[in-house]
């Protein structure tokens, strides 16, 4: 099954090691605070390399990209277009097919704005998954609202979700329809750190019906391939793959790039206007628009190249062997429940996001007191939207800078909790 064949790791035995020596040592947060952080999917800690690169557009030659050719500006434009080409090489991908967003929440909004308005008609049909986070499921709410007022009718066929936390590959497969036209995933979930890519469908799947992939957790986590997916679009956050907030990129396949229309339309856009009104340029920039986020364009050139060093095997081998011991150290504790995940599947595997609830405390209160014992971890219903989670569930997320001393410390913890609220 897909759930059993992590990257390149499959079989291996887990080594209860970093991931290279000296690796915390590059996070300067870390190395300030007795806290252990377990709350990598929500966002990661930053290496040095990004906080310089954040700093130093701030501090010297300070400039705006595409507009000027004097030195300054001119240094500036080939730096973003060296991180764009970087990116793709990071993802399988091209540098014209690579946009630069305000995060992976403003990437699935154009996917809907600039692609599926004009693209879907009366009686077409979405299938995703209300268990995904709200920026996967609302954007596309949202473009069913528009185009009521437009007088088209779009289906949202909301698929399940299996005990592995995995998107289920049957009911995907049973619910495709003639009229089905995009299929929305996430690649890794962010609450049950479960992978879906979809591999069991490629060949049943009709050309027209667009991919597109959620990549926020997965991105910077464990290697991903767009091309290997099949995917039209992807969209990827840099705050979670070591880069700054506000930052995110959004993948879309050179085939759909006659579908999109332009999105954020205005200065540096590839817009031209005349007396018949506005006319689609060249990618990438058709779906750009704007002074971009340029200090956080240039922390995730700086972020990519951090992750490289380490190497997408090696962080996913780490992430994996570190999840593999959360589950055995918690699978021992008394009333506690996993949510979908790893921990049922028939084999050790895992992504680096384990979730769990503990009988007798609520999640909230269980994460206080956590923290109270220098645990930082996630609470609550981690952005499922309203009424589609069983229970608020603590999740734990983890990275290259995660020890094994810190799961096992953790994993005590909790089982001295579970022994106090009997």
């Amino acid at each position: 099954m897909r759930s059993c064949a992590p990257a390149s790791t499959a079989g291996s035995s887990p080594a209860r090691e970093p991931a290279s020596p000296g690796t915390r040592a590059q996070f300067p947060a870390l190395a300030e605070t007795d806290a252990v952080y377990l709350d990598s999917a929500s966002t990661t800690q930053k290496p040095l390399p990004v906080i310089t690169a954040v700093r130093g557009y701030h501090e010297s030659r300070t400039a705006n990209a595409g507009r000027g050719t004097y030195p300054w500006a001119s240094q500036v434009t080939r730096e973003i277009e060296d991180v764009r080409a970087r990116m793709a090489g990071f993802v399988g991908a091209e540098p014209e097919e690579i946009v630069f967003t305000g995060g992976a929440t403003a990437g699935l909004n154009a996917v809907a704005l600039a692609w599926a308005l004009t693209n879907l008609g009366d009686g077409d049909e979405i299938l995703y998954s209300p268990r995904d986070h709200a920026s996967n499921v609302y954007p596309w709410v949202q473009l069913r609202q528009l185009l009521q007022g437009f007088g088209r009718t779009v289906r949202l066929v909301p698929y399940r979700v299996n005990a592995m936390g995995e998107a289920d590959i049957g009911d995907i497969a049973a619910k495709l329809s003639p009229r089905t036209r995009l299929i929305t995933v996430a690649h890794l979930h962010h609450v049950f750190g479960a992978l879906t890519t979809l591999e069991e469908l490629r060949g049943d799947i009709d050309p027209r019906i667009a991919l597109c992939f959620d990549c926020s957790q997965s991105g910077g986590h464990l290697p991903v391939d767009v091309r290997e997916l099949g995917a039209d679009f992807a969209v990827f956050a840099g705050h979670k793959m070591f880069g700054a907030p506000g930052t995110g990129v959004l993948y879309c396949a050179r085939r759909r790039h006659g579908e999109l229309s332009p999105f954020l339309p205005g200065g540096n856009s590839a817009v031209t206007l005349d007396d018949s009104g506005l006319h689609a340029g060249a990618m990438p920039r058709r779906l750009e628009g704007g002074t971009p986020n340029i200090a956080g364009i240039l922390a995730l050139g700086a972020a990519l190249r951090v992750l490289n060093d380490y190497g997408m095997d090696a962080v996913a081998a780490h992430n994996r062997a570190l999840t593999i011991a959360l589950i055995a150290g918690l699978r021992t504790v008394r009333g506690l429940e996993f949510a979908p995940g790893p921990a049922y599947a028939p084999c050790e595997t895992g992504y680096g996001i384990v979730s769990f609830t503990l009988a007798g405390i609520s999640a909230a209160d269980l994460g206080f007191v956590l923290s109270e014992y220098g645990f930082l971890v996630r609470t609550g219903a981690h952005c499922v939207p309203d009424g589609e989670t069983d229970a608020d569930s603590v999740r734990v997320s983890t990275h290259v800078y995660t020890t094994f001393d810190e799961i096992d410390r953790f994993t005590e913890c909790v089982a001295t909790i579970a022994e106090e609220v009997g």
